[in-house]
């Protein structure tokens, strides 16, 4: 599944557009490096999002065949680390 993607799914990001905007401008890495949206996301991959406020460290835990409902959302990832900037 696309990063931009599972972003989305996973709930990390409102929309899929504003996933891709946050990837082309950087603010999302995988393994310590600026990633685009069309990543391959992986379990096991280590996520580092730059929001506002506060950085959000992730770890991808599932990676859903298709469409996921909302409440299994969450069990898609696991918090690594939350600290505000």
């Amino acid at each position: 599944m696309r990063l931009d993607k599972f972003l989305k799914v996973a709930g990390l990001a409102k929309r899929r557009g504003e996933a891709k905007a946050a990837l082309a401008a950087g603010r999302i890495a995988c393994g310590g490096r600026p990633v685009k949206p069309s990543h391959e996301v992986k379990v096991g991959d280590e996520l580092v999002l730059h929001y506002v406020h506060r950085t959000l460290r992730v770890r991808v835990e599932a990676v859903p065949a298709g469409r996921s409902a909302k409440h299994t959302a969450t069990q898609l990832y696991s918090i690594l680390g939350d600290s505000p900037h």
